[in-house]
């Protein structure tokens, strides 16, 4: 019989399309379900409406879960509801997202324990550049390869970096 982590462990082997990081560690994964053992059922949250990559998305999820012994059936329903947001990036994600080169907003304070309400205006700012460290950076473009990034560029070590942004 297939379990609920069988399958976890298979998605966590597909790679984003768009961005080199899991598709569970970028917290697409809403829900997944095994009902009466052979027939899957997975819920994703696509990073924004019209994204491109969902039926390759959809297609790599059914390849490879339909290979697990045991499974029958995969369905996969995209939902927009609740929204993806850059803070369902786990951590393992953000620090693979980091070693490419792309930063991620820190958690809001509702998600830190113990925090106060803080609210971030204006243009977001990465903490640092992923190479160098340095807190000297500037945008470059509010507009990045994709609708949520905007690239950045480090005055330092004069590298240009990816941001996402929150959507």
């Amino acid at each position: 019989m297939v379990c609920r982590e069988d399958i976890l462990s298979v998605l966590r082997t597909i790679d984003d399309p768009e961005m080199p990081i899991s598709i569970v560690d970028l917290g697409l994964i809403e829900r997944v379900e095994v009902e009466r053992g052979a027939h899957v059922h997975i819920d994703l949250l696509p990073t924004f409406v019209g994204c491109h990559a969902l039926p390759m998305m959809e297609r790599d999820i059914r390849g490879k879960v339909s290979a697990i012994p045991g499974v029958a059936e995969v369905t996969v329903r995209f939902l927009f509801s609740p929204p993806w947001s850059v803070d369902r990036i786990s951590e393992a994600g953000r620090a693979a997202l980091k070693g490419f080169g792309v930063t991620v907003p820190r958690r809001p304070p509702e998600h830190i324990p113990g925090s106060s309400q803080l609210v971030e205006l204006g243009t977001p700012r990465p903490a640092a550049c992923p190479f160098c460290q340095s807190s000297h950076v500037r945008l470059e473009s509010a507009f990045g390869p994709t609708r949520c990034r905007m690239i950045y560029y480090c005055e330092d070590c004069r590298n240009p970096f990816e941001h996402l942004k929150r959507v």
